[in-house]
């Protein structure tokens, strides 16, 4: 009985053991997947001579100033690339996610856009104005994060109308994506 049960014993081990083995060459395959997939997405840089990554957005550029979009700039996007989608949008509006920005089928070929100016074709922001809507938090809810996202697209026009949202773009786009970049700027009412 003793040797029965060790025979039983050791296949139950083996049979754990191959179990074990599978599963986590299941997920080391599922793993190389998401890698291989955040590989072929090109990371982009954008930048801003009004802020640096993490910075303040000066007032200019914000409800309180002359609520105009900031200068940007970015690289060359990766091959390709047949067009561009910018959002703009607030993670901390107390209500959720709020857009400030949403601009589609902007020409592959644009590498800035100066202070102020409009591109592409432009959809509603939160306020329920076309174009840009500088950042405004509530007075006194603190420090606010405006994420500003470049994305580059294998598509000529992604397909939106005017009454689209920057969360339609976002959306629409990620259908798309073939390279990114996101520049962050930080401000606060008191």
């Amino acid at each position: 009985m003793t040797q029965a049960l060790l025979k039983f014993a050791s296949f139950v081990a083996l049979a754990a053991l191959t179990g074990c083995g599978a599963s986590n060459r299941a997920n080391q395959q599922s793993n190389g997947d998401t890698a291989v997939e955040n590989a072929t997405l090109a990371k982009l840089e954008l930048t801003s001579s009004a802020f640096q990554e993490g910075g303040a957005i000066p007032t200019q550029f914000t409800c309180d100033g002359a609520n105009q979009s900031p200068p940007l700039e970015w690289d060359d996007p990766p091959a390709g690339t047949k067009s561009l989608a910018l959002v703009v949008d607030d993670p901390d509006a107390p209500s959720g996610t709020f857009d400030h920005w949403g601009a589609f089928d902007i020409p592959a070929s644009t590498r800035s856009i100066a202070a102020g100016q409009s591109i592409g074709t432009e959809t509603a922001n939160g306020f329920g104005k076309s174009g840009y809507g500088g950042p405004c938090p509530p007075k006194g809810h603190g420090p606010h994060h405006y994420r500003f996202k470049l994305l580059a697209l294998d598509v000529d026009r992604l397909g939106l109308d005017r009454n689209a949202k920057a969360s339609d773009v976002e959306r629409a786009a990620e259908q798309h994506l073939v390279g990114r970049a996101q520049l962050t700027g930080i401000y606060e009412r008191r």
